[in-house]
């Protein structure tokens, strides 16, 4: 589990993004398939204490391409609340 984020939240349109992957390679692919989506404006990678990679992006939810922006034209609130159990 990973300490409580202190961070403040991204400015308005856009979206903090975390990957946590056995492998930086793992890693790295999904956020090239996270970047086709959306334009990126940083990208942050740090080790995970218990081995693998955690890779932070932040993305610009305004300047989606096609099909990002169609399915957050669509989308809808889950009807899930809450965190997965080992979120904080």
């Amino acid at each position: 589990m990973y300490p409580t984020d202190t961070a403040a939240l991204p400015s308005a349109g856009h979206a903090e993004i975390r990957i946590v992957a056995a492998t930086p390679e793992a890693a790295r692919a999904v956020a090239q398939v996270i970047r086709r989506s959306f334009a990126g404006a940083e990208q942050r990678s740090y080790p995970v204490p218990e081995g693998g990679t955690r890779l932070h992006l932040t993305v610009d939810t305004g300047s989606g391409a096609e099909p990002a922006l169609s399915w957050l034209a669509t989308s809808r609130p889950s009807s899930r609340t809450g965190t997965h159990v080992d979120e904080v």
